[in-house]
């Protein structure tokens, strides 16, 4: 997997004005550069032996059925030059269709699923295709300001074959009404950068009966590279 310097106009500041909990969160002192030693770079191994069966469908991990709109999540996860990134282990984190991380430092007064936990992991393939089948997530309430509610959105997390070497972003839906008032989603101040995030509705890909599609491309740097959170 390649990496690169975070672009200020493609990847959200540490500290945001509008997001309120960076200010508090964020670092006000320059940051200190520790080298990588051994076990951060050998060790754990991210491959196959880190996948169940049933890690990339998150409709089946239980014993029932969970609640909301089944979709199908894919794409390709892309080098800086169109070439595919095999192997790569990613994971997804997501609300249930009300709108509730099933953690416990969730309150928000939405009900949990007990068939749906919300996570989830896959390796892409020979291509850097990768898919996974979830319920759409439900926006939620999170008090940044008044009456602040986030866009439905999923959470990617990228490896490579260190820990090091993580990558995390964030997937939008099409034409979300709360666009207009995250500050996640507007602290990218390049416009097609952030519309990079807007996962693109799929009608050939849908399943009849069973599921809809939204395909969302990741690609790691270059003029086209998917914002991320500064590492």
């Amino acid at each position: 997997m390649t990496y690169r310097h975070p672009d200020p106009a493609q990847w959200p500041p540490l500290a945001w004005d509008a997001y309120g909990s960076t200010v508090l969160r964020a670092p006000k002192r320059p940051l200190v550069a520790l080298p990588h030693r051994l076990t951060e770079l050998t060790g754990p191994l991210l491959g196959e032996g880190r996948l169940g069966p049933l890690d990339h469908d998150l409709t089946r991990q239980h014993d029932g059925e969970p609640i909301g709109q089944r979709i199908e999540v894919f794409g390709r996860v892309l080098d800086g030059d169109g070439r595919p990134v095999p192997n790569t282990l990613l994971e997804v984190w997501q609300t249930n269709a009300a709108g509730r991380y099933a953690h416990s430092a969730d309150n928000h007064a939405a009900p949990l699923d007990p068939n749906f936990s919300g996570v989830g992991r896959c390796l892409t393939d020979d291509q850097g295709d990768y898919t996974f089948t979830t319920i759409k997530p439900g926006s939620y309430p999170w008090r940044n300001h008044p009456n602040a509610w986030r866009p439905a959105h999923i959470h990617f997390s990228l490896f490579g074959r260190a820990f090091p070497q993580r990558l995390v972003t964030q997937m939008y839906f099409p034409d979300d009404p709360l666009f207009f008032q995250d500050p996640i989603f507007n602290a990218i101040h390049d416009p097609a950068a952030r519309q990079r995030l807007v996962s693109a509705f799929d009608y050939d890909r849908t399943a009849p009966e069973w599921s809809q599609a939204y395909r969302f491309d990741i690609v790691l740097r270059g003029r086209d590279a998917t914002p991320m959170e500064q590492p």
